[in-house]
């Protein structure tokens, strides 16, 4: 296998994206193992693991860096992603691996310096303004600053010309390349479609379906299926007159009848009767005797 990427005439170059998700990958997977390393003393004394705790993380990165970037010459990111770490500094397109001092000097910058970095107020701290180690301190300090200074423009660099995503591995000489040549992505859209056209009708039947009177829709399927047409003026019902109401000419909602061939919305015909005992059709003139549900006298003839 060696031998057929050792062959290889070129190498393809790799996406930025690609690069800096290989960089955040990598973050979830130290977090994720501090985490469940950290889970183990959780039945121990409160706060045991804090004053180790810039060692234990150098050394759980040592141990990923050991059978990751030494071993594989790519981290657990850039494996996922089809990305490895080449020897920019060999002559030639064909891939080269790091060599054994690349390896140990990005481990002592990548691990040394954050452990640095975490450890160094508990090491300057407490020390006298003139001793030797207090102004090893500001040296520490300035050279942190251009270090920082360093990786944001070598960030910008790499956003423009897409090599070298960190200042360590430009100054190392280590490039990110793909493992395998990336061949052309057939990428399918249908499911995508769907899923949209989808999610398109629902939308529309959520706004729509607020705006559809059920009720009346109810009734008018009604009045075409159950069986009125047969009805006569002597059953107290006129299929004629049911779609109608006698007192305010819309759709009857809840039709009832008083004893007449006209039909009243429940509502319509209640409160008038509450507020006027003596109150008639104002159709026929016809006197309540009873307030009766139409749809439940149609049963009963039925």
């Amino acid at each position: 296998m060696d031998s057929t990427e050792d062959n290889l005439d070129t190498l393809t170059p790799v996406l930025r994206i690609s690069q800096l998700d290989a960089f955040e990958l990598d973050r979830a997977l130290e977090q994720l193992i501090w985490s469940q390393f950290a889970q183990c003393f959780q039945c121990f004394k409160p706060g045991l693991l804090t004053n180790f705790e810039p060692e234990l993380r150098a050394f759980l990165q040592f141990l990923l860096w050991r059978f990751t970037i030494y071993s594989q010459n790519a981290t657990v990111g850039q494996a996922l992603l089809n990305i490895r770490y080449k020897n920019d500094l060999s002559q030639g397109q064909k891939y080269k691996p790091m060599s054994k001092r690349q390896k140990l000097w990005y481990a002592l910058f990548a691990i040394g310096g954050k452990w640095l970095q975490e450890r160094a107020h508990d090491l300057f701290s407490n020390r006298s303004p003139e001793s030797v180690i207090h102004k090893f301190k500001y040296s520490i300090t300035f050279i942190t600053g251009l270090l920082r200074v360093a990786g944001l423009l070598n960030f910008l660099i790499f956003l423009q010309k897409g090599r070298f995503a960190t200042f360590p591995e430009r100054l190392l000489g280590i490039r990110a390349v793909f493992c395998r040549p990336q061949g052309v992505r057939q990428v399918g859209f249908e499911y995508m479609n769907r899923e949209l056209l989808w999610h398109g009708f629902a939308e529309f039947l959520i706004f729509l379906l607020p705006l559809i009177n059920t009720r009346k829709l109810k009734v008018v399927v009604s009045s075409w299926f159950l069986p009125v047409g047969h009805l006569h003026h002597n059953d107290g019902t006129l299929s004629i007159h049911c779609k109608e109401c006698a007192i305010c000419g819309d759709w009857p909602t809840m039709p009832h009848i008083i004893g007449c061939k006209h039909v009243f919305c429940y509502y319509c015909i209640q409160s008038n009767y509450l507020s006027d005992a003596d109150f008639t059709c104002p159709k026929c003139s016809t006197e309540i005797h009873n307030i009766e549900p139409l749809i439940s006298n149609i049963h009963q003839i039925c």
